[in-house]
């Protein structure tokens, strides 16, 4: 999730099985007619996603209008879903989540169907009972005032309203800020966009541009995302860009960047590193995983960055540290994401490790120095009080479980050697990528690759409140 531009952050977390992509989490069945579950089943974050569902893809089409006065800001947002699912249960009724946002209308495969809506919960029930395995289109007309979002730390997230627009950065539930969706990275699904924004505005989303057409004061920007994706990595951000379009030499990846127009050209230099950083991460991780990548620099500021898939969302300036983390996320945390939240420290230990790995080839500075540097840190310090493998949903992103997290990943590079270390991560991407999986997971990968047992060291670095011996 977002790195924080000081510093990294990271979540671990101890998991069982491994799920394949898009498949949520469904409610156990109970005779005749059944209700989905109204969460994909993660303690952290209980009604986030659904069960009885798999999104399969979202078809959003939407309508904005930015704030009046930069004094007041609130916009206007309203859009039509069309959302494709299969259906996982026996179902009279099934969730989505929606938040802030008002449903007005909803058709279940053409017809209409009832809903209501209360605690973020959309709760549909279509006209006729829907057996299990089968695919239906729901079609869900919403709307209303769009403002400011704060995640449970109390930094903005979701679609924030800007002055001259809107950023969107959703990690880790902010997506049913601006769309009805199953909120929750074990159900990814693709998406396109067609983003309606007043003449003069540029509409940037995740994937590749497909068009954009100007009639009567406004311009309709379309995007699609073919790479299956969790929710929270989907972006609409609304603003005064500069688009530059090109394809990296090295790697041949499509890179589409947009830059704000009011930042000066300093705050974006950070993405002339990414053709070699493509290159030195597909060396270290295989293939890119995504039909193109790209950046979205904006002149609000945040106080963080997002692994938006396909286009890394940076508020303020695009530093090239923070350039590495993001592109890394590409193949760690996007490619191949968590299975709970708890699990987080794949996602953000694997990105701040690459970015020492990046700062050792591009700067000589190498890694052994900053896990010292982490190594250094007191045993009486609260740093190592944090259990990595479960942080609590108020710990997802702090400093001790992206810096932790790296450092394990470092000891565990020792332990193995690099050549058996370089194995596991191109697995781990190879074996999990475009799904789901979790830490336990990745130990019984790691002992794999080397042979041996490594519950002690996995036990000490992630599962325990201390500093490891």
């Amino acid at each position: 999730m977002p790195v924080r531009r000081w510093r990294t952050a990271v979540v671990g977390g101890v998991a069982t099985a491994t799920l394949l992509a898009g498949a949520a989490v469904a409610a156990p069945s109970s005779g005749a007619g059944t209700v989905g579950s109204e969460g994909a089943g993660d303690p952290y974050f209980p009604r986030a996603g659904n069960g009885g569902i798999d999104v399969v893809r979202y078809d959003l089409r939407l309508d904005y209008d930015p704030p009046s006065s930069p004094r007041r800001l609130v916009g206007r947002l309203d859009g039509v879903a069309v959302i494709t699912l299969r259906t996982t249960q026996r179902l009279t009724r099934f969730d989505l989540d929606l938040r802030g946002l008002r449903a007005e209308r909803v058709r279940v495969d053409g017809r209409l169907a009832r809903f209501s809506h209360g605690r973020g919960e959309l709760r549909i029930r279509p006209a006729r009972t829907l057996p299990a395995g089968e695919v239906v289109e729901v079609r869900i007309a919403y709307g209303g005032r769009t403002g400011r979002p704060r995640d449970l730390g109390g930094a903005l997230y979701g679609w924030v309203t800007t002055a001259d627009g809107a950023m969107v950065a959703s990690q880790p539930d902010g997506s049913s800020t601006w769309f009805p969706v199953s909120d929750h990275p074990t159900d990814k699904a693709r998406f396109r966009f067609r983003v309606r924004v007043p003449e003069g505005l540029v509409a940037v989303a995740n994937g590749l541009p497909v068009d954009r057409t100007t009639r009567r004061g406004h311009t309709a920007w379309s995007w699609h995302a073919a790479d299956p994706m969790a929710p929270y990595l989907a972006t609409v951000t609304v603003g005064n860009f500069r688009l530059d379009r090109y394809r990296d030499r090295s790697t041949g990846v499509l890179v589409v960047d947009a830059v704000d127009r009011d930042l000066p050209r300093s705050a974006a230099a950070g993405l002339a590193a990414t053709g070699d950083m493509l290159d030195f991460f597909e060396r270290r991780f295989g293939p890119y995983p995504f039909a193109a990548y790209g950046a979205i620099v904006d002149d609000d500021d945040l106080g963080y960055a997002l692994e938006t898939q396909t286009r890394s969302l940076f508020s303020g300036a695009a530093e090239e540290e923070v350039v590495a983390h993001e592109l890394a996320h590409q193949w760690l945390g996007n490619h191949v994401s968590v299975e709970r939240w708890a699990d987080i420290w794949l996602n953000e230990g694997w990105a701040t490790y690459a970015t020492w790995l990046w700062a050792e080839h591009a700067h000589g500075r190498p890694a052994r120095r900053a896990y010292d540097a982490v190594r250094a840190i007191p045993a009486s310090d609260p740093f190592w009080h944090t259990v990595l493998a479960d942080p609590g949903p108020r710990g997802l992103f702090d400093a001790p479980v992206y810096d932790r997290g790296a450092a394990t990943l470092h000891a565990l590079r020792t332990r193995l050697g690099d050549r058996d270390f370089l194995r596991l991560a191109r697995l781990w991407v190879w074996r999990h990528g475009g799904g789901n999986a979790g830490t336990a997971v990745f130990q019984a990968l790691a002992e794999e690759v080397s042979g041996t047992d490594l519950s002690g060291f996995f036990d000490a670095w992630v599962r325990t409140p201390r500093k490891p011996a």
